[in-house]
Order: C-alpha cells, then structure tokens, then sequence
C-alpha cells in the first residue's frame, strides 16, 4: 500500500514537472505562475504545494531533472570514446548534435536554463546544469589540449558554454529545412574556437 502510494506521489511530481516544461517554454518563467503550472498539471494550486512549496522548487527540481538527462545524454555520446585521438569533426558531432536534440525535446529547459540573461531567481537552480555541462568541456579540453593551464582551460570551457548558449536559441527556432544549417554554423564557430586553442 506505501509502495502504491509512494509511486503515485512519484507520477504526480513528474506530471507537475511536465506541466512547468511546457508552462516555463510558452509564457517564460516570469510569467508562469504556480495556478498556471498547477492548472496544466489538472490540479488545483493546493496540491502543487503538497510537493513543491513554490515556483522555484519547480525550478530547482526540472533542473535536477535536466542534469540527469543530459548526463544520460552525454554518456550516450561519449561512451568510452578518445576524444584526445577524434577528429574535430566527429568530436564536435558527438557533443552538439545530442544537446541540440536535448534542447529540440525539452523547450523547459531552453526557456530556463539555456539563456544569457536568465533571470537572477533561476541562477541557484541552474549551477548544477552549469557545473555538468563546464566539467564536460574542461575534460574535453584537458583532453585535447593538455598543454593548456588549468585557469585558461577553465575561462575557455566557460567561452564555449557561453557560445553554445548563445546560439541555441537560433538553432531550436529555426524551421525545420534550415536546421541543419544553423547546426553547421554552431559547430563551425565552436570548431574554429578551439582551434584556435590547438585542440
């Protein structure tokens, strides 16, 4: 009977989850009230509050949520691969092409998380995001430039993030015909940054 109803709360949180994805992706999250996510949810506000005391532990958790998934993401791209020995080429596909899909099926996390000017509420809940993604590229580059030191590896694994998000709002928003040409140009861009670093 605890299992049963454990798993109920379970299925509950992940159907509020959804609905502050989809809330947060159509009206941004200035404008998506907890009535609005709890109402997409098809539960009253009372209930939202049973599991989450406000918007921003919505927040928090899609963004423990997001990290998972990318981390799935991630270790779907990588395996067990050299990226020392890839080419650029390969590398560059294997790191964008399943954050692009990431951001392609989860528009929440776009509107959040993957933004230059998110909004000072949501910069707690995304520093597991940012913490995943910049450990990711560090060890990329540590990998392929080993020469490099480890501040200047940092500051340049935060340009490439700060690259990365800055055009993936083009990439998602583009039609569909034109897609994979955004997608060549943020890899060129990202191509030619590192480079220019020797990796």
């Amino acid at each position: 009977m605890e299992r049963r109803r454990q798993a109920r709360g379970e299925r509950r949180m992940a159907e509020i989850l959804d609905a502050a994805a989809d809330a947060f992706a159509e009206l941004g999250y200035e404008k998506a009230s907890t009535n609005a996510i709890a109402a997409r949810a098809g539960i009253s506000p009372g209930s939202l509050y049973q599991f989450f005391p406000g918007k921003e532990a919505v927040a928090r958790a899609l963004a423990d949520r997001f990290v998972a998934d990318m981390a799935s993401a991630h270790a779907a791209a990588f395996g067990e691969a050299d990226v020392a020995a890839m080419d650029l080429g390969e590398l560059l596909d294997r790191v964008v092409d399943p954050l692009v899909a990431f951001n392609l099926a989860n528009p929440g996390f776009k509107a959040l998380f993957a933004r230059p000017d998110m909004p000072s509420a949501l910069a707690e809940s995304s520093q597991p995001i940012q913490a995943a993604m910049l450990g990711q590229v560090e060890a990329i580059l540590g990998a392929r430039v080993p020469g490099l030191a480890p501040a200047d590896r940092a500051r340049s694994a935060r340009v490439l993030v700060r690259i990365f998000q800055a055009m993936t709002p083009l990439v998602t928003a583009a039609p569909d015909e034109e897609r994979p040409a955004e997608i060549a140009e943020l890899k060129k861009v990202l191509g030619g940054y590192l480079t220019s670093l020797g990796g």
